[in-house]
C-alpha cells in the first residue's frame, strides 16, 4: 500500500473542471407596455373633512366635480324602521356635471391620509354602464371595503380622475 503526502498529492497533474454543457439560451421578453388609452388625467390633494360637504372646483375637459362627501351609509329613521340607524359600508360620494358637448366615462379613486402622511383607506368606482350625458348631473358612491376604520381621522385626501373619450 502507498501513502501519499500532501506534496505528492498536490504535485499531481489536476483535470481541468468540469463545466455545463451549454443550454440554449433562455428567451427573455421585452417590457410590455401598456396600450396607451385616450384618458384625460386630473390628480390633487385637499383638505378632508368627516360627514361634511367639501365644495371642489375641478373642471376636466368639460367634467366639473362640484363637491365631495365621506361618510358611512346608515339607514335614516322612519325608512325601513326595522333597519333603522343600520350601517351599510363606508363612502365618498363625488358629484359631477358634464358640462362638454360630447358624453364622459369617468373613473374615480380617492385616498384619505392622516397628519403623517399614513393611508388610511382608498376606494374607487365610476361609470359602470353608459355615460354621463351633457348637462346631466351624476352622484358616485366609491366605496371603502377592509381598511377604512380610521377614515374620520383623516386629514387630507388625493382625489384622482380618468376619463375615458
Amino acid at each position: 500500500m502507498q501513502i501519499l503526502t500532501l506534496a505528492a498529492l498536490l504535485a499531481l497533474p489536476q483535470a481541468p473542471p468540469t463545466q455545463p454543457a451549454p443550454s440554449a439560451p433562455v428567451p427573455v421578453s421585452a417590457p410590455i407596455s401598456a396600450p396607451e388609452a385616450s384618458l384625460s388625467f386630473y390628480s390633487e390633494s385637499f383638505p378632508f373633512a368627516w360627514d361634511r360637504m367639501i365644495p371642489l372646483t375641478v373642471n376636466l375637459d368639460g367634467l366639473k366635480v362640484t363637491r365631495i362627501f365621506f361618510n358611512k351609509r346608515v339607514v335614516e329613521p322612519g325608512f325601513f324602521n326595522l333597519l333603522k340607524g343600520a350601517e351599510f359600508g363606508t363612502r365618498a360620494q363625488v358629484e359631477v356635471t358634464n358640462t362638454g358637448k360630447y358624453p364622459k366615462i369617468p373613473g374615480f379613486a380617492v385616498a384619505v391620509l392622516d397628519k403623517d402622511g399614513k393611508l388610511l383607506g382608498a376606494a374607487s368606482g365610476g361609470t359602470k354602464v353608459g355615460t354621463i350625458k351633457p348637462g346631466e348631473t351624476e352622484t358616485f358612491d366609491l366605496n371603502f371595503t377592509q381598511v377604512k376604520e380610521r377614515l374620520a381621522k383623516g386629514d387630507r385626501f388625493l382625489l384622482t380622475i380618468e376619463l375615458r373619450n
